[in-house]
């Protein structure tokens, strides 16, 4: 009964949470410190709404929502994904893995003298939190990563490589933490290192490796059913606590029954289980979908709940240990990321600030301390306290650091910075209502947009409402050659006259090569000539008829064009992202909500199916919402 009045006294905290969040969020703080702040404001140490040892009777909610966390860190390791730049970011990992773990294993040893809850401890017992707090210490953060790459559209070599090692260093932490546990298990219970020690180990790891497989297997035959998608998310989550309560239960029966103790490291299954459902089975996009559509939750309910067993005057009083920790982390990361990216031949300049990009922590980091905190309950909160410190800094200030670093190396595509290499830009001649109304249009999709016209008198129509205008005194090279530029990616033709817009074709055609010419056409015989230039033409009246006529026969095509499909987009995207080229289009993890309809291909069309392969200036057309494209394009091209 006490259990369930905690948890309804927790989830109306974490719908407060979530508001606190968001009020975080708008003066540029991370989401999980509002949701920490909140959990620890409603605390024994705060209102004392709930007590601190709440946790403890609500960890089942720690256990779900690390497993869903772990699911989510195998999902990232997509390895079609990784396979271009695999040598470089094996190579810059490493670096940082064994740089970071020396550095910080030896600091947190030398800190323990000073830390308040390791004072007087035995040397082995100050090793092995130093072998935990280290490895801990160790893991980055994916979905903050995948976060600010949205946020400044980044996209290029360098964000590509810091995003894989971002999943790959993850993914080892974890293996390694499985590792470190049971090594610090034998060091504070004063077992002695055998070969039988490191059988157990080894029995361990492979436990743990073929559950994940099963529990993989599972999820595969789980996500083939026709079961709703509600149910199969509960069922995911079930899944989750379920590996945990099998782990307690080995770890409790073997100690009972055999004369050594099994310890299967639950994370270690779950990320295990998400990695084989990625790369290995067809439910991959179903499986991010669902992990999507719940991580929100999970993450409020989940940072809530370690704000409210953070201890705060623990946490005072090891603030200095904390800040010494964070700029030995920096530093160490820096060592190691030079080093690791000078032996795969990073070019200097972009080394020596490469560190900048794996300052970021939160979810695995936050969740492995946790697991130390129950697994170890003579370290407890207090080590918990310490290490969430250390990676609350970590996530204020990392995302900064990433930010500059993607601007620095000039794959940052912010609205402030102004037009970059792969900004879209169109030409359009002819001043009038319609060019005026397609020029605000392509502009909401983020195009730069020029208005000129030979005829002086429009263009003073327009001038007063703040337009880039131009006048031409007469359809030369010479003067459209001041008009456009290498990013001018289409030419509009929509002046009154068709001589004119033949001219302004056969220019943008032969001088320029631009690659999209659209014309109107009033003198339907002329249409062959302009489509000889490689113009789109456009006949008002055909059109209209046209486009009514697909209202009638295909009302839902027409309600795409005319943008009345609930919100639904059609975009066409160049692929320019070599990481892609030769891709196939089932490996593309495409968002759920997108379509791939058409591959434009040398001036042919492609029919796409699951095994054609994309190539770089493959002209793609999907349909889909605009939030999802938008990462498409990012991920695609431009």
């Amino acid at each position: 009964m006490q259990t369930l009045l905690y948890l309804i006294g927790f989830l109306v905290i974490c719908l407060a949470s979530h508001r606190i969040g968001q009020l975080f969020s708008r003066i540029k703080l991370p989401y999980i410190t509002g949701y920490l702040f909140a959990g620890a404001l409603v605390a024994s140490f705060g209102l004392d709404f709930i007590p601190s040892d709440a946790a403890d009777r609500l960890r089942f909610i720690d256990e779900m929502s690390l497993a869903v966390i772990a699911f989510v860190a195998g999902s990232e390791l997509y390895l079609k994904d990784l396979r271009n730049r695999l040598r470089r970011i094996v190579s810059t990992a490493s670096g940082i893995l064994v740089v970071a773990l020396v550095f910080g294993g030896v600091t947190i040893y030398l800190l323990t003298d000073v830390i308040p809850f390791t004072q007087g401890m035995a040397t082995p017992s100050r090793i092995a939190v130093a072998l935990l707090g280290s490895t801990v210490l160790l893991a980055l953060s994916p979905p903050s990563t995948i976060a600010v790459i949205k946020e400044v559209r980044a996209r290029g070599p360098f964000t590509s490589t810091a995003l894989g090692v971002t999943v790959l260093m993850d993914v080892v932490i974890i293996v390694l933490f499985a590792v470190s546990t049971s090594i610090a298990s034998a060091l504070l219970l004063g077992v002695s290192f055998s070969i039988g020690f490191v059988g157990v180990l080894a029995l361990d790891l492979v436990l743990a490796l073929l559950i994940g497989y099963g529990v993989g297997k599972g999820l595969q035959a789980l996500l083939g059913t026709g079961w709703p998608k509600g149910l199969k998310t509960a069922v995911i989550v079930g899944v989750g606590w379920g590996i945990f309560a099998l782990a307690g239960q080995v770890k409790v029966l073997s100690a009972a029954h055999l004369p050594f103790e099994i310890y299967i490291e639950p994370l270690l299954i779950a990320l295990v289980g998400g990695f084989l459902v990625t790369n290995f089975t067809s439910f991959r996009a179903e499986f991010d979908e669902i992990l999507h559509d719940i991580g929100p939750a999970v993450y409020v309910a989940f940072f809530t709940l370690t704000g409210i067993s953070l201890k705060l005057d623990i946490l005072w009083a090891v603030l200095p240990v904390a800040l010494a920790l964070f700029a030995v982390r920096a530093v160490s990361i820096f060592i190691g990321a030079y080093a690791g990216g000078a032996l795969s031949g990073v070019p200097g300049r972009i080394n020596r600030i490469s560190w900048m990009a794996f300052i970021t922590q939160a979810g695995i980091a936050l969740g492995l301390a946790r697991e130390v905190a129950v697994q170890f309950p003579p370290l407890g909160d207090a080590f918990a306290t310490l290490i969430i410190s250390v990676v609350v800094l970590n996530e204020i200030f990392g995302p900064l650091f990433l930010k500059a670093v993607l601007r620095r190396v000039g794959e940052a595509h912010l609205p402030e910075t102004g037009p970059s290499e792969e900004t879209r830009e169109a030409l359009i001649l002819g001043v009038e209502s319609q060019s005026m109304a397609l020029a605000r249009l392509l502009r909401a999709h983020d195009w730069e947009v020029t208005l000129a016209d030979t005829d002086a008198e429009h263009l003073r129509q327009v001038e007063t409402n703040g337009w880039p205008t131009r006048h031409l005194p007469d359809l030369t090279a010479e003067h459209l050659d001041a008009l456009i530029s290498p990013r001018t990616h289409a030419v509009v033709a929509l002046l009154g006259d068709d001589a004119e817009n033949l001219q302004v074709c056969r220019l943008a055609y032969e001088r320029f090569g631009i690659p999209r010419i659209v014309a109107r056409v009033r003198d339907l015989s002329l249409a062959p000539r302009f489509r000889d230039l490689g113009a789109f033409v456009i006949d008002t009246a055909t059109a209209l008829v046209t486009l009514i006529d697909q209202a009638v026969r295909t009302p839902q095509s027409a309600a795409l064009v005319l943008h009345q499909n609930g919100g639904r987009e059609i975009a066409q995207i160049t692929v320019s992202n070599t990481d892609v080229d030769g891709l196939l289009v089932r490996d593309l993890r495409l968002p759920e909500d997108v379509l791939l309809l058409d591959i434009a291909r040398g001036g042919s069309s492609v029919v796409p199916h699951g095994n054609s392969p994309l190539r770089l200036r493959d002209e793609v057309t999907l349909v889909g919402s605009q939030e999802s494209l938008d990462d498409v394009t990012l991920r695609l091209g431009y």
